[in-house]
């Protein structure tokens, strides 16, 4: 397939997610999906569900966020990261998952990381071997961004890959690639602060993380040969 269909930051907002794959034409393109599927909202776990299903049904191609990095830091050491984890938007992922009260994760992280390890492996296995970047043809699909300091970008290390920002979006871009990715909110890249589609002056970076879950977008792109299409849930 040549066409592609790229969702940025899902963030848990299933409802969002649903209406935006109403524009996926899964005879025709390739679905990617840019990482943190989790955290923030409300349905981190159905979205997981989903995205696994479309990884074996339709070979899509799901990558890892800097949000799957912070919930394996508090399920391998709760005590150290539950803090942090928590204030991140980890709760609504917790209570998703595990459809507990609030004031009981407060009370036992070791006991919800335990309680996530025994009843959710096929899903905690997934989230943490998603790959990340997808490279298809001149163009590359990642979370974040990339080193475009380094002399090969493919260098570039997974904390980059997942957290990177200035110095990724603000760097010259000499790599023949087009860069697509989530991570930072449109509205932080866009001169007048609009959660739409962000792209470079330079053309060859554009930024789809419309903020969904901060009063924004879930934003999708369908890349074709002849130019591109946004799409907004």
């Amino acid at each position: 397939m040549n066409d592609i269909f790229v969702i940025g930051d899902i963030h848990g907002s299933y409802d969002k997610f649903r209406t935006l794959m109403k524009h996926w034409n899964p005879d025709k393109q390739q679905l990617v999906i840019l990482g943190d599927l989790i955290d923030r909202g409300p349905d981190s776990l159905p979205v997981v569900r989903r995205c696994m299903e479309l990884k074996i049904e339709y070979g899509a191609k799901i990558l890892g966020g800097n949000h799957e990095w912070n919930l394996f830091d508090f399920i391998d050491k709760p005590n150290v990261y539950a803090k942090y984890y928590l204030e991140k938007g980890g709760r609504n992922t917790l209570q998703s998952f595990l459809g507990i009260k609030d004031s009981a994760i407060h009370k036992s992280p070791e006991k919800m990381a335990s309680l996530m390890k025994e009843r959710f492996f096929n899903e905690l296995n997934f989230l943490r071997n998603l790959p990340d970047y997808y490279e298809h043809q001149h163009y590359v699909f990642v979370h974040a961004g990339v080193n475009l300091y380094l002399k090969d970008w493919k260098h570039t290390n997974q904390s980059d890959f997942r957290w990177i920002r200035e110095p990724f979006y603000e760097a010259k871009n000499e790599t023949g690639k087009i860069f697509v990715f989530g991570h930072t909110p449109t509205c932080y890249l866009n001169p007048d602060g609009s959660c739409g589609v962000w792209v470079s002056p330079c053309q060859t970076k554009f930024g789809i993380d419309g903020g969904a879950v901060f009063g924004g977008y879930l934003l999708g792109l369908s890349i074709q040969k002849d130019g591109y299409e946004v799409y907004a849930a």
